[in-house]
């Protein structure tokens, strides 16, 4: 695999990317779609993914053939049918509906930092993925999910929580996605050997 770099995303092989935006060591994977998103620092996805109108946090980690906000048709119209805003495939000289994808692009989907996305799992625009949260393969989340929770099915539902709440908020607080990448380098005995609870005492301030 490509080196990771601080200027930016590696980028596999077909990506498509549109009005995206990429923190340091970030990589999105062969075949996958960027639209409207920006990657926080040292996230990544990996293949066959299609991300859309979405903030994604630093460190998330988003598996293959994801999808994060994915788009609605309208049901309080006539048709549900795209030819209605993507008019240019079927007749030349009809206006466009820009208030339909200025309402699909306000619909952002938030992914906080330290997530885990599962293999194909779906969320749904606008929904708030809290920070380190997982997110169970093939799940669908239509709502927001609180830090550190676990949800799991269709549609998605909470069945546990990776830390108790006190350690929980104390990691939130900690925000260890803000060191700097040094930092990080120095630390990293630590993030593989000390519990939670261990680690928090040694680096709370």
């Amino acid at each position: 695999m490509p080196e990771l770099s601080p200027d930016g995303p590696v980028l596999g092989a077909r990506c498509a990317l549109d009005n995206a935006s990429f923190g340091p060591f970030t990589r999105v994977g062969e075949d996958s779609r960027v639209q409207n998103a920006h990657f926080g620092a040292y996230s990544y996805c990996d293949r066959l993914c299609d991300i859309a109108n979405a903030e994604i946090g630093k460190f998330a980690n988003i598996a293959a053939m994801v999808r994060i906000g994915a788009t609605d048709h309208p049901l309080d119209r006539a048709s549900l049918h795209h030819f209605m805003y993507r008019q240019d495939y079927y007749w030349d000289g009809v206006a466009p509906w820009p208030e339909h994808w200025q309402r699909r692009e306000a619909r952002r989907a938030t992914i906080g930092h330290d997530t885990w996305i599962g293999h194909a799992a779906m969320v749904k625009p606008g929904v708030v993925l809290g920070e380190g949260a997982v997110v169970a393969s093939g799940a669908v989340v239509t709502k927001d999910v609180a830090p550190y929770a676990i949800v799991a099915g269709v549609p998605a539902k909470v069945i546990r929580f990776r830390l108790p709440e006190d350690l929980a908020q104390r990691m939130i607080a900690l925000a260890w996605w803000d060191w700097d990448h040094e930092t990080l380098r120095e630390r990293i005995g630590d993030f593989r050997t000390l519990p939670v609870a261990a680690f928090l005492e040694k680096y709370e301030r």
